[in-house]
């Protein structure tokens, strides 16, 4: 469902919300060239490009502030009600979530520039096919925002759990494979975190996703937060029994050999 714009009697107002929205676009636009970069950083071992989304960094926070400024005054002067108030506490909020996206994209380009510094391994693939799928939760969400489409914020918000998915396979499949080469445990530890960074810029679409949904109908979700859930001891028990399948044979033999214990008198 989109929302039709409401043009006010001062027209001067209309233009500071078109202003709003016009920077909170820019910031996204920034935020996402700044993910992009840090992917195709990681799958070519460019650490020239991945040091210049470190660098750039401070642009997306620079316009934060722009924002939370504009906003104070707009709240200030305009004293808003209605769906108006709701836009600006919304791009508020939204602003917050781009700018610690884009944290999270300098985050994995620093990741990026160490992991360059070591000889390359399979496993390095499967951490930018968990970016892609983040990058493309993020334009999706930009595009509901310029169309004030809550439809469209909403399916962006059930896919958060094929990234929650991704990343808890990523997690096991690199602890397999570091309990394998204990020589692999540096390279893998930077791609754990990196995959923990894409999951939590999806944690931040989907923050953005309700403020979109509040915007437009006035209401939170009608649904809980999607959110995958399986335990870290149930996955590093998982990867210890696939890096050592005679270890969970033998504890299997013993379990079986144990007495069992008799139940106490009463």
């Amino acid at each position: 469902m989109t929302m039709a714009t409401q043009q006010h009697i001062v027209s001067s107002y209309d233009e500071e919300l078109e202003h709003l929205n016009k920077t909170i676009m820019q910031m996204g636009g920034i935020a996402e060239s700044q993910l992009d970069r840090a992917i195709q950083s990681i799958l070519k071992r460019d650490s020239a490009m991945a040091q210049k989304v470190v660098e750039g960094d401070h642009k997306v926070d620079e316009l934060e502030h722009e924002v939370a400024n504009f906003t104070v005054r707009l709240l200030a002067l305009r004293q808003p009600m209605a769906v108006d108030l709701r836009n600006i506490i919304a791009a508020l909020k939204i602003s917050s979530d781009i700018e610690r996206i884009a944290d999270y994209a300098s985050n994995v380009a620093k990741r990026a520039i160490a992991l360059s510094q070591f000889p390359e391994v399979n496993l390095v693939q499967t951490v930018p096919r968990m970016g892609r799928q983040v990058q493309q939760m993020f334009k999706n969400i930009l595009d509901a925002y310029a169309q004030r489409d809550a439809e469209k914020a909403r399916r962006v918000w059930k896919s958060d759990e094929e990234v929650d998915e991704m990343y808890t396979s990523i997690f096991r499949e690199l602890l397999t494979y570091m309990m394998e080469d204990p020589r692999s445990i540096t390279v893998c530890t930077h791609l754990v975190f990196m995959a923990k960074n894409l999951e939590r810029v999806g944690d931040h679409v989907t923050n953005i996703a309700e403020n979109i949904h509040f915007f437009v109908h006035g209401k939170p979700m009608p649904e809980n937060r999607p959110k995958f859930e399986e335990s870290y001891y149930k996955v590093m028990k998982q990867a210890e029994q696939d890096a050592f399948p005679e270890n969970a044979k033998t504890a299997k033999k013993k379990a079986k050999k144990a007495p069992r214990k008799k139940p106490a008198k009463e």
